[in-house]
């Protein structure tokens, strides 16, 4: 299971908190592009043993600002890394609406040839006036165009990213946005609530008291909606911030919220690694935020966080987590009492969190630790 950060934007949106850097020139990306096949190679050891779920995911920043030559180089290295070249399960690659409209049918025929089976755009509003407030560089119209396009031409798996929560976003406006994303019948929806994350304009926005967070109603009210609308349109909320088709889960991020082993490649990438025999991931890694490079990091997880972890991930899928694993992590008062206000339900040996209290899910969560 491998990542790769692609740290590029033209722009900034306003509550992204990600690592990018601008996208100035030739010489920056094929700089880049050689230091990230340079780490492939240099880590092929770690990647073939991280292959008990055998995807690539290429996220960003922006991946669809790169040429289908730099992405091809990429691609290359990782593979070469993989014993027999053994084909990805899935092939997940981030685009940006304007990008594709810019770019068109050849830039979409050449994903599709370097292996890509899994478009995720980076859509978060079909509203003019919401879009212009994120410094978004596309409108709802070039949404949909993309969105055409790529069915057009042959993608057959298209995830498109919502955000809710803000407080411009009325309840009619969300309505409007949830309204024309089932129209488009994409795969899969991830819609995420507006969090304010460290670095990010918005963060310096609440500070200087420029803005101020939607309330907790809003925001539960637009979550409960987008649940409504997606179970009708046929959606399978698999995961709090994630809804999709039957059979078209994502399998990489699947694999996240099961503390599958993963390679990150790229500044500012994370690893999950296992060194131990009984195969439990208790390292994190990191690449430095820098296209300079530097040394990464590293910490070794302790019992608590690996329980903590494996909380947090597991219960935020509508699988949940084995009764027993969950009884042996939490607090036995703790844990009845949920189970009897119904905040958590046991079925077939199994304990979860009902979808009508997903909202609450970090809470819930909290209370168990």
């Amino acid at each position: 299971m491998v990542y790769v950060h692609v740290p590029f934007c033209k722009s900034f949106c306003t509550y992204c908190g990600f690592y990018s850097e601008l996208c100035r020139d030739l010489v920056q990306v094929q700089d880049y592009v050689n230091a990230v096949c340079q780490e492939a190679k240099r880590r092929a050891g770690e990647i073939v043993a991280s292959q008990a779920v055998n995807t690539l995911y290429i996220g960003g920043g922006t991946p669809s600002v790169l040429s289908l030559a730099a992405l091809d180089r990429i691609v290359k290295a990782v593979r070469s890394t993989l014993p027999d070249d053994k084909p990805f399960e899935e092939f997940t690659l981030e685009v940006n609406p304007e990008d594709v409209v810019d770019r068109g049918p050849f830039f979409v025929s050449g994903l599709l040839a370097l292996g890509v089976d899994r478009v995720s755009m980076g859509v978060q509003s079909f509203d003019d006036v919401i879009l212009r407030w994120m410094n978004r560089r596309h409108s709802a119209e070039e949404a949909e165009e993309a969105y055409g396009m790529l069915r057009r031409n042959g993608v057959q798996n298209i995830s498109i990213d919502l955000i809710f929560g803000l407080p411009l976003l009325t309840d009619a406006r969300w309505e409007a946005t949830l309204d024309r994303a089932v129209a488009l019948g994409p795969e899969h929806i991830s819609a995420y609530q507006l969090s304010v994350e460290p670095d990010s304009a918005l963060e310096r926005q609440l500070r200087q008291g420029v803005f101020t967070e939607a309330s907790e109603e809003q925001c539960r009210r637009q979550y409960d909606r987008l649940c409504q609308k997606l179970a009708a349109a046929g959606y399978h909320h698999y995961e709090v911030s994630n809804f999709a088709k039957p059979g078209f889960e994502a399998r990489h991020n699947a694999a996240y919220w099961q503390r599958v082993p993963y390679v990150g490649l790229g500044p500012g990438a994370h690893s999950l690694v296992a060194l131990t025999k009984d195969g439990i991931p208790r390292v994190r890694r990191w690449n430095p935020e820098s296209l300079s490079g530097g040394l990464p990091g590293e910490e070794r997880l302790s019992e608590e966080e690996v329980r903590e972890e494996t909380l947090m991930l597991g219960l935020r899928t509508d699988k949940g987590l084995p009764a027993d694993r969950v009884r042996s992590l939490t607090r036995p008062e703790a844990l009845a009492r949920l189970l009897s206000e119904g905040a958590l339900v046991e079925k077939d040996a199994v304990i979860r969190i009902p979808e009508n209290h997903f909202f609450v899910s970090d809470e819930i969560i909290r209370e168990l630790l």
